[in-house]
């Protein structure tokens, strides 16, 4: 499966990111966010969303675990949940929140904290990898999925412009 990596020296940089991935989203798509806190899982996802024509304030689902989002893509409205599992004590309380609900092949599903699930949740189509590094962060991007693999085919992103 493809995969992609870079070194982004700054805020921009994740932004323009998040512009990029905005511009390959598919409905039914799962993106999984991996990284320590403060490695920018959130900002990207923010990122994210205002390049796929969200236009309100977006939240950081940390205390709620679960912030909805409804987006355009082709001109359509899609639904893109945006999760925080950081603050799970369990992984059966992703099952009890009823969360398992909300992945389906007309929504696009962001996690942070896949983890703290284990594995009751579905698998991922990208997962996305950040760390914070010297300067800046670094990211890789890794399909495992033909819906993820399809995406990162049609990613174009240089971190230096």
């Amino acid at each position: 499966m493809p995969h992609w990596t870079a070194h982004l020296h700054d805020e921009e940089a994740t932004q323009a990111l998040g512009a990029a991935l905005a511009r390959v989203l598919k409905p039914g798509l799962t993106i999984y966010l991996h990284g320590e806190l403060g490695a920018g899982k959130t900002s990207l996802t923010r990122a994210l969303l205002h390049a796929a024509g969200y236009q309100g304030r977006v939240k950081s689902p940390t205390y709620t675990l679960l912030e909805p989002y409804v987006i355009q893509l082709a001109g359509q409205p899609i639904e893109l949940m945006h999760f925080d599992l950081y603050r799970m004590n369990h992984p059966d309380e992703f099952i009890e929140a009823g969360f398992r609900d909300f992945f389906s092949a007309d929504r696009i599903c962001v996690v942070e904290w896949p983890e703290r699930a284990e594995n009751l949740l579905p698998n991922a189509d990208l997962d996305i990898f950040i760390s914070v590094a010297a300067q800046g962060r670094g990211v890789e991007l890794r399909a495992n999925s033909i819906q993820g693999a399809s995406c990162l085919e049609q990613f174009h992103f240089s971190p230096n412009l």
